[in-house]
């Protein structure tokens, strides 16, 4: 047997999936809460299914930002093998359906399939630096955007006050340019 967890995880609760071989759900989906007992009840499942498999189920779930850090960090200091992938992949999987249903229930069936039809590499927990260092790029990023922006905005202005204006300055955004608009 090859035993599996598809969890769905959202903002507070969690909905389970479990599969004892590929094509073989166990049970039916029920949902969990983020919380000690809703997590305790979830570990009571993987013990269920670990006596009946003989073997401790792998759990998949999508990143979902920072809905999903508690259940992980929860899962991962009782020694489960976590698979936590894109929710771009999933998404993939999932049009590639016929059937087009969007509930929690069928998300956590389908990372059930997925993970016997993909070959997904194991969640490896991130070090702070790398963390920080990925935090602050998508900083970077929102601050870079928001100046280009307020760049093209400042220009379509400019064009309607001053049409000839760009042309009298090398650099437009120089200090002497901004002294003399101001």
């Amino acid at each position: 047997m090859n035993p599996v967890i598809g969890l769905d995880v959202s903002k507070g609760e969690s909905q389970v999936q479990a599969f004892s071989d590929k094509g073989k759900p166990y049970r039916k989906s029920f949902k969990v809460s983020h919380t000690v007992e809703g997590l305790g009840l979830l570990e009571k499942f993987l013990d269920e299914i670990k006596r009946e498999t003989g073997k401790k189920p792998p759990i998949v779930l999508e990143a979902t930002g920072h809905y999903h850090t508690s259940v992980v960090q929860y899962l991962e200091d009782r020694g489960y093998l976590l698979i936590i992938i894109n929710p771009l992949i999933s998404y993939k999987a999932k049009s590639s359906s016929l059937r087009k249903v969007k509930t929690d229930a069928v998300d956590a069936y389908h990372l059930c399939e997925l993970f016997y039809k993909e070959d997904l590499e194991p969640y490896k927990k991130r070090g702070v630096q790398l963390l920080n260092l990925r935090n602050l790029t998508r900083q970077h990023e929102n601050i870079t955007g928001v100046l280009i922006q307020t760049k093209l905005q400042f220009q379509a202005i400019l064009d309607q006050v001053f049409p000839e204006y760009r042309g009298v300055f090398g650099d437009l955004y120089s200090v002497v340019s901004l002294l003399t608009l101001s």
